[in-house]
Parts: C-alpha cells; structure tokens; sequence
C-alpha cells in the first residue's frame, strides 16, 4: 500500500492546515459572492417578466428595457387579437417612482406600480391570482413582502399613503426587487391606476388605459408561436416590437450584460479574487515545499522522478481546494439568504453555478502547485548531503 505523502504533507500540522482552509475558503468566498451579485443583478431584472402571463410580448418599439417609460396604443392590442392564434390579451400598467409612505416611520419611498385588469390573470403568481377579487375594491393594493426593509411592516389591512392618497393594503404576494423597481412592487387594478395617476400636476405625467406598456398575447394551445410572433411582426404598424417572451427576456439582459458597466466591474472583482487566491495557495504550498525541503531531495536521491513529486505537490493543491471550496460554500450560502432578505435581489446558488466556481477552486489550485513545483525540480540532493 502506498503511503499517501500529500495527505501526510497537510496534516502533519494541524494549525497550518486549517491556515490554509481558511486561506482557500475566502478566495472561494470572494468568488461566489462577486459572481453572485452579479447574478443577482441579472436574474432579478427578468423575474418580473418570466411571470408575466403571455407567449408573445408587445411593446413600444422604442422600449429596449424596462427603464424606458415608453407607451404604445392599446388598440395594437385589439388589432393583434384578431389574428388566428391569438387567444387574448391583456393591457399592463407600470408606474415608476410611485411615492410611498412607509406606514411606521412616514418615510416616503419610491415604488413601481404595475395595474391591470383583475379579471385579467396577467401574472402567474398564486397570490396574486388568490386577490383579484380584493383588487377590484378602490383605493387598493397587494404589496410585495420582499420589498425592501424602508418600505415598512406591511400586512394585509395595512392604511397609508400612495401617490400622496390613502391607500389599503389587501394582500401581499412574493416577488422580490430588482435596479428598476428600487424598493419594490406594488401592484393594483387598472382602475385604481386612473385614479391615482389619471389627475397628476402639471410636472408630472398623468396616465390614462389608452396608452399601454406591456402588453401580453395568449396563444392558442398548439399554435406556432414564432410564427404567430412572425406574422404579427410584419402586419402590426412599427410603432410597436412584436417578441416572444423569451426574446423579450434576452432583450433585457443584453441591456445589462452590454450596455452598463456593471457586468465588467463583478467579472474583474471575480479575476481578482481568483488571483488573490493562487497567490494565497502558493504561499501555503511554497512553505510546505521549503519546510520539507530535505525530505523531497532524500526521495530524488533514492530514485523518485520530478513527475512523481510534481504528483504529490498537485495531489496536496488538489485537496486544499476541494476542503477550503466546501466552509467558503457554506458561508456563501449564508450570506446569500441575508442579501436576499436585506435587499430583494434574487441571490440564487444554482448546481452549475456552485460546479463552476468549485471547477474554478480547482484550476486556481493546480495553478499554484505548479508555481510551487519549481523548487521540487530543482532541488539538487548533492546540495543536502553534501555536507
């Protein structure tokens, strides 16, 4: 049986072991939060419109993300209805900046209202389906539990204000925030919209139901929806974009991923960390190589090759990594459920986001041992025996 030299290497003390697992750990750490939040910026930007009740998606043509304030026609929406395969669609409101006064410290927040019609199942959210009756009520909203901390303790039958008018909470429902909404979601009928928005100051742009921001298409069971989505396209006037909804997701992350520097800045924070962590697994495998200095040139006088040796450096960084990736894992997933109480964002560790960063831990590993190898190769037996 061979003796298991990396294993003997690591443990033989402890102190400096578990070093080293800390060392490996907040370089894994690092990686998995940078990329995280990253992700987070992401996928919280499309939950709003993964959930939206529609195969085809209908919007200004100017509207390239969900930042632009831009309206199309409603009457595209009866145009488009008429044609084979469409079965609905549905008209939806969005508000951005609705001021929101935070029931117990009077705080005004701002808040996006998205509006429709109750009868209307628009969001394929369970709550907010369970409260299409209570929507119908004046002066009424559901309100998202995820939203952030400064929007207040908001329960079912909470009073305050929206739009600097009372308001009534009749439900709550689970969606979470994103850059656009800033603090969160508010959601009421279409009514309700008109009469919180329909009579706003000169300032201030008032909204009526004949100018739509999204709008959603339901297509028959079986229907061809790229094809419906084609047809549309060429027939509808282009004063408004015709997608699918997965085209209309693509669309808004292409914003993100190429046109802010958002995405730049986490990707280098992530390099960065991955540099931070060969140097810190180089200087944990350096010191070993040099404590044991003797050792490794008693096994090239006997015979041992450089290859077996190299074997043994990239044996000890293979295990540093796979024992420093699983704490820095587990506190990740940690501080991931506090990010996503205290802000919204939709902190999510995926399998494959968890392989790639755990492959990542590997490579940066092997990278190291390979910087450290070169005073194994060159160790020259002569020199310590010599005297």
């Amino acid at each position: 049986m061979r003796t298991p030299l990396a294993w003997s290497n690591l443990t033989y003390e402890r102190r400096r072991l578990l070093t080293a697992i800390a060392g490996v750990a907040f370089a894994v750490l690092l990686m998995f939060m940078f990329r995280g939040f990253e992700n987070a910026l992401y996928d919280s930007q499309v939950q709003l419109l993964k959930v939206l009740n529609g195969e085809i998606i209908v919007v200004n043509r100017l509207k390239y993300t969900m930042f632009i304030p831009a309206q199309f026609a409603r009457r595209r929406l009866y145009q488009a209805q008429a044609f084979d395969g469409v079965e609905a669609a549905y008209p939806l409101y969005v508000r951005d900046g609705a001021a929101w006064k935070n029931p117990e410290t009077k705080a005004v927040r701002p808040l996006r209202v998205l509006a429709f019609n109750p009868n209307d199942p628009v969001l394929t959210i369970p709550e907010v389906l369970a409260s299409q009756e209570a929507l119908k009520l004046p002066w009424t909203v559901i309100v998202d539990e995820k939203s952030r901390a400064e929007v207040g303790t908001v329960t079912t039958g909470t009073v305050t204000e929206l739009a600097e008018q009372q308001v009534q909470v009749v439900g709550t429902y689970a969606l979470g925030t994103d850059f656009a909404s800033a603090n969160g979601n508010v959601i009421m009928s279409d009514q309700n919209f008109l009469r919180y928005f329909a009579s706003l100051g000169p300032e201030e742009q008032s909204r009526d139901l004949n100018t739509v921001d999204i709008g959603l298409l339901r297509v028959r069971p079986g229907a061809d929806v790229d094809a419906i989505a084609r047809t549309l396209r060429d027939q509808l006037p282009k004063d408004v974009a015709v997608l699918t909804k997965p085209e209309f997701v693509d669309m808004e992350l292409d914003y993100w991923r190429n046109n802010t520097a958002i995405g730049f800045v986490f990707t280098l924070l992530t390099i960065m960390s991955f540099v931070v962590g060969i140097i810190l697994v180089y200087q944990i495998l350096y010191t070993d190589v040099a404590d044991h200095w003797t050792q490794y040139a008693t096994l090239k006088a006997i015979g041992y090759s450089n290859r077996y040796l190299l074997g043994v450096v990239f044996q000890q960084a293979l295990l540093l990594g796979v024992m420093g990736f699983i704490p820095g894992y587990l506190i990740a997933l940690v501080l991931y459920r506090l990010t996503a109480n205290a802000t919204g964002l939709l902190m999510q560790m995926t399998l494959g986001r968890g392989l790639n960063t755990l492959l990542a831990t590997v490579v940066m590993c092997l990278i190291s041992g390979a910087i450290a190898i070169r005073k194994v190769q060159s160790a020259d037996p002569a020199e310590v025996f010599g005297n």
